[in-house]
């Protein structure tokens, strides 16, 4: 089981990264933990906090991301570890930020064999390293001004690979007759001779190439020269363990950290699909010991960046629409997706992932067609799993019977058809009733004659009308070639003839309103 802190970084750049840690007794069994630190895939360090009961304890290293994302992971059980930073001080406080920039946690550190110098001046530290000024206004010299100055330090593994930095700055306001020269010893080796820390400045003394301690146990020394008259002194020093990483992060075929890429899409898949697992934390591949549950990777040696090859979500509670994040994992060869609640189509991308094997996407709820690319793929080999296959070589085969079936022939045209006619025969009975009026010969006449009904006005009738007037066209008078005449009856005093333009007509309206 890990627990892992995800940070986000601009790769190739230096980071300062500090594990601090601290048992309350929060579970009430007062056994303090013992747990391993990993940086991405790489095993970082071993924290036991039973030998820190009485308060925190803290881990550093200085570390080179090659990515924008960087993983530490809390397992329970090439970069710089920092193995000590000590500014030599009779005082307790630890400094850091914010008189620190970089908030380094310098521990004071001091023996008995030395007695501390100090100034109230300000110190330049404009020398790269920018260090606190409480840090360089303080310094130890030996009690005994003809003695070395000596430094131990005892390393938790003996084979340790170890690079030092001593920084220096002369706090003592030297006269004409006195001076301060000294030679920098590392396990009996001369580093550096003759050096002369400045006055109120600051200076760094490091290896450039790492050092071994014999059977881990360092020694650091600073003597005298014959020509100084006064003895060394030194303001702080910091001891780097080199760490060696060997394990690659997962990658992916164009040779960008896997973070870049398929970390992200995993991730998005993750959040679309709202999956809660608890081992879905840091890479996915490696530590082979803790790969995300669902997933197998190929080349997780230490030499070769892993790649995942296999996703198995089978009965995982997904909801909503297949993730198109999975379409950035290039090296899948094994889908499964099955007995889920996954909506929407079969996405075309699927058959574009060209190292795809085996897709299984059953007893799920998509519709539509499977995508014609898709079953070209199954023709070569692909397998693939979908509801209501009954594998006949259909090129347009549907999941299980969804796929909409083709409109017939719109009902809305045909109503408007219709419309339009009934709309033009009350036109046509209209023309053909008022000109009737004017034709005396056909010797329809009304029987009650009026001033009011025998006016040649034009009127509109209503569809309704028109049914009313020939008893919803119950009496025929005749057939012309361009419809039927009706009998009818107008306000029951004046008879009148109402001809209905045929649809079969071959002549068309213009001729029917012609005739009428």
């Amino acid at each position: 089981m890990r627990n892992c802190y995800n940070l986000s970084v601009h790769k190739e750049t230096k980071y300062l990264i500090r594990v601090t840690s601290n048992y309350g007794n929060y579970d009430g069994r007062n056994e303090p933990p013992r747990f391993d630190l990993y940086l991405g895939p790489n095993f970082w360090v071993t924290i036991d906090l039973g030998k820190h009961v009485n308060g925190d304890t803290w881990k550093e290293i200085i570390h080179i991301p090659k990515s924008n994302s960087l993983d530490v992971c809390l397992i329970k059980t090439g970069s710089l570890k920092s193995t000590l930073r000590a500014f030599l001080s009779e005082s307790t406080e630890v400094i850091r930020y914010p008189n620190d920039f970089y908030d380094r946690m310098w521990v004071p550190h001091f023996e008995t064999e030395w007695k501390q110098i100090s100034t109230n001046l300000k110190v330049n530290s404009s020398n790269g390293y920018l260090l606190p000024q409480d840090v360089l206004m303080t310094a130890a010299i030996p009690v005994n001004t003809s003695a070395r100055l000596s430094f131990t330090e005892n390393l938790e593994f003996p084979n340790d690979e170890l690079y030092l930095y001593f920084h220096f700055s002369e706090v003592q306001v030297l006269q004409a007759n006195q001076s301060r020269e000294f030679s920098i010893l590392w396990n009996g080796m001369v580093i550096y001779p003759d050096f002369i820390p400045d006055y109120l400045s600051a200076a760094t003394v490091y290896n450039p190439s790492p050092s071994l301690c014999e059977v881990g146990k360092c020694l650091l020394e600073l003597e005298r020269t014959q020509k100084s008259t006064l003895p060394p002194l030194l303001n702080a020093i910091e001891v780097f363990t080199v760490m060696n990483f060997p394990q690659s992060e997962t990658n992916d075929d164009d040779g960008t950290f896997f973070l870049l890429l398929n970390v992200i899409a995993i991730t998005k898949i993750k959040d679309t699909h709202r999956l809660n697992r608890t081992s879905w934390q840091g890479d996915p591949c490696v530590p082979q010991l803790f790969s995300w549950a669902g997933l197998s990777c190929i080349d997780t040696n230490v030499s070769t960046p892993p790649r995942i090859i296999s996703l198995n979500l089978s009965s995982s509670g997904l909801t909503g629409n297949i993730a198109t994040g999975i379409q950035n994992l290039t090296k899948l060869q094994k889908l499964d997706l099955s007995n889920n609640n996954l909506t929407g189509v079969v996405p075309e991308f699927l058959a574009n992932m060209k190292s795809l094997l085996f897709i299984d996407l059953r007893k799920n709820k998509l519709n539509g067609s499977i995508p014609k690319t898709l079953l070209d793929r199954k023709k070569k080999g692909l397998q693939l799993f979908v509801d209501g296959d009954d594998d006949k070589g259909d090129d347009n085969k549907c999941l299980s019977g969804s796929c909409v079936p083709k409109m017939k022939f719109p009902l809305m045209i045909v109503a408007l058809a219709v419309s339009a006619v009934v709309v033009i025969a009350v036109v046509m009975i209209l023309i053909f009733l008022f000109r009737k009026k004017k034709k005396s010969s056909l010797g329809i006449t009304s029987a009650a004659i009026s001033e009011e009904s025998i006016e040649t006005k034009r009127r509109r009738f209503t569809y309704s009308e028109v049914v009313e007037m020939t008893k919803n066209f119950q009496k025929t008078l005749g057939e012309g070639g361009f419809g039927t005449v009706y009998y009818g009856n107008l306000n029951g005093s004046e008879q009148v003839a109402v001809k209905v333009l045929s649809q079969s007509s071959s002549q068309g309206y213009k001729h029917f309103k012609a005739e009428v």
